[in-house]
């Protein structure tokens, strides 16, 4: 109450209503190590209304996490380690981004299902080295959003029972009592879709405390426990109604609720020595158990030392030697799609913690790793994960199982990286590096017509802070791409490929190809060059057609591929001044929005409008995206 007060600004009535079972938890069954936050097989915890994030901090500091009095005090200040909705990377402690609702228990899911996976992969007789849950605060709002809902299902489904949702029931959102929109039997839903669900008053602590034993039994699925609380509880004015969700209680209710709570109305941000020792004990179990595990690693490193060695370079984010030897591999003209699922082979036999899947669409991304089994309740250490129609469940999965050390990815049609763009940029603003693949990735894709080719959607995920985005034009530069995006530490990459053939037309993939540096002069001028044509992707070929006509034209003209916009930025303003001299002009090819292009180019070949349903060939012509308007698009360029 202290902390939503001193900043003018926040949520206090989730903190509130949820105090006495988060208490429940964090000094009960989680177990974590504020000494060593970053303790392996510790258990997660989200709070995936991340708008209570009052109530995290609090729990952060009274377990001794290195969150200083001082900053519950800055709460929401500028360079405060408590932010509005917590931050992983900034805070000590917080697994994940969370605010945005229904991005925390679909997260989750990931996370469990990337602690199963390691379990199956690594746990051996007598050495349960992997061994943790995931445990989520959410609440109503997080279970209306779409993204929460298509989780849910895929988590019953794959029966992770190492998920123990405890979900905030208070009946309240920002315009009201809940039953103004949302009315649905939620234990029937959970049910419906493999869950266990159990019950308990959120307000009684040991109710709460037989629900969470309970959870922690052997189970056919994940556990949600509906826990029915009071929003604001002991406010006496505003407990259980909205006015409490999103605002300050203010100085003369903040002091009646005190009043209620017998708490003392000062100092402020008041804890007493006796707090302070039981959250001590209660965080010294967590101790003991890291120790612990640290004891059972050494016994495991003795009896399974090549096992442990790779469970080790996991943990430490590192790739094996050598991983790289097999992707550089000669190509041919091809699909890139296709081109991608060879170099994902390629790196899979080294790299086991790569894992490939696709909502519903393996045989046309081509992302299924070969030879790997689909991970599944009884396959739990297969390689492929079928994600079924779901994309931004599969986004929010992905960047769970990543958080948790995997290098899983999800793939789509690009067209339908919409429906997971907010996953992709809480993948960039966490720093998380998680593969996505794009394939279909414009009107070359041909009949399935306007619905299914992206126009707008390259051009929109540049826009994404902190955010990858290759388009490569043939097989090595997508090897080059697949490379830098493994290589990733703290940004999530997003690789787009084609449906139809492309020529081959950059050198030889290696460590050393110039597209390494996401943009570079692919074919040069005969003399100083008099215009730039720059392209990416499949319109790469159509720059060097044009290039050909306009030497014979006697117009020196230098083409420049730029797989990654991000990367070239990223290099230093010499090199991309040599790439982009001044005073040269530049025509963009891209068969999309020309809207952005004015950063590389004064005249743009592109498609600003929607496609059409026709061969990709024919869709190509119609639209101007051909040598001949490059051509003539130059010429008048440089008149």
């Amino acid at each position: 109450m202290d902390m939503v007060e001193a900043a003018n600004s926040g949520h206090p009535g989730l903190p509130m209503g949820a105090a006495v079972m988060a208490h429940q938890l964090w000094t009960g069954p989680l177990s974590v190590d504020p000494s060593q936050p970053e303790w392996f097989d510790r258990d997660r915890f989200i709070l995936s209304a991340g708008h209570g994030s009052a109530l995290l901090y609090g729990l952060l500091h009274l377990a001794g996490f290195d969150l200083p009095m001082e900053e519950l005090q800055n709460f929401r200040q500028w360079g405060s380690k408590t932010p509005g909705h917590p931050e992983n990377g900034l805070t000590p402690g917080v697994e994940m981004a969370t605010g945005p609702l229904g991005q925390g228990i679909s997260t989750a899911v990931g996370m469990a299902m990337a602690e199963r996976w390691l379990a199956a992969r690594f746990n051996r007789p007598g050495h349960a080295v992997v061994d943790h849950r995931t445990w989520v605060i959410a609440s109503d709002g997080d279970l209306m959003e779409g993204v929460a809902q298509e989780a849910i299902s895929l988590a019953g489904h794959q029966k992770l029972n190492k998920l123990v949702v405890l979900y905030d029931d208070n009946k309240i959102t920002i315009d009201g009592r809940t039953d103004l929109a949302f009315t649905e039997d939620t234990e029937l839903k959970f049910k419906s879709v493999g869950w266990r669900v159990l019950h308990c008053d959120g307000m009684d602590a040991a109710a709460v405390d037989a629900a969470l034993a309970e959870a922690q039994t052997p189970a056919d699925g994940p556990t949600v426990i509906i826990c029915r609380t009071i929003i604001g509880f002991g406010s006496p004015n505003k407990a259980d109604s909205a006015g409490v969700h999103g605002a300050p209680l203010g100085a003369t209710e903040l002091d009646l609720a005190k009043d209620q709570l017998g708490i003392p109305r000062e100092p402020k941000f008041l804890v007493e020595d006796d707090v302070r020792a039981h959250f001590a004990a209660a965080m010294a179990k967590g101790s003991a158990r890291r120790a612990d595990w640290e004891a059972r690693m050494q016994a495991y490193a003795a009896a399974h030392p090549e096992d442990a060695a790779t469970l080790q370079r996991i943990i430490r984010g590192e790739l094996p030697a050598g991983w790289d030897a097999a992707l550089f591999a000669e190509e041919k003209a091809d699909a890139t799609r296709n081109q991608c699922g060879r170099a994902l082979d390629a790196v899979a036999g080294t790299v086991v913690e790569l894992i490939g899947g696709s909502a519903d669409l393996s045989g046309s991304t081509k992302t299924a790793l070969k030879g790997q089994a689909s991970l599944q309740a009884t396959e739990p250490g297969g390689r492929n994960i079928n994600y079924g129609v779901r994309e931004h469940a599969m986004g929010a999965i992905v960047n769970g199982m990543t958080l948790h050390g995997l290098r899983p990815l999800g793939a789509t049609f690009l067209i339908f990286s919409d429906y997971c763009r907010p996953s992709l940029r809480l993948a960039g603003l966490m720093h998380c590096p998680s593969l996505f693949f794009f394939s279909h990735d414009s009107i070359g894709l041909g009949e399935d017509g306007p619905t299914h080719q992206p126009v707008e959607q390259t051009m929109s995920l540049r826009l994404i802070p902190n955010l990858n985005v290759f388009r490569p034009a043939d097989g090595y530069e997508l090897q080059v791409a697949v490379h830098q995006a493994m290589t990733q530490r703290t940004t999530p990459s997003c690789i787009i490929t084609t449906r139809q053939t492309l020529p081959m037309v950059s050198p030889a993939g290696s460590v050393n190809h110039p597209a390494m540096r996401g943009g570079y002069v692919l074919r040069e001028a005969s003399a100083a060059p008099q215009v730039i044509l720059v392209a990416t992707g499949s319109e790469v070929s159509i720059a060097c057609e044009a290039q050909i006509h306009l030497e014979a034209e006697g117009v020196p003209t230098r083409v420049v591929s730029l797989p990654c916009w991000e990367i070239f930025e990223a290099q230093d303003a010499s090199y991309r001044a040599e790439v982009f001299p001044l005073g040269v002009p530049s025509v963009s090819i891209e068969a999309g929005t020309t809207l952005g292009w004015a950063r590389y180019a004064q005249a743009h070949v592109g498609l600003d409008q929607f496609g059409a349903s026709a061969p990709a060939e024919r869709l190509f012509e119609e639209f101007g995206i051909t040598p001949e308007n490059v051509v003539k698009t130059a010429r008048a360029l440089i008149r």
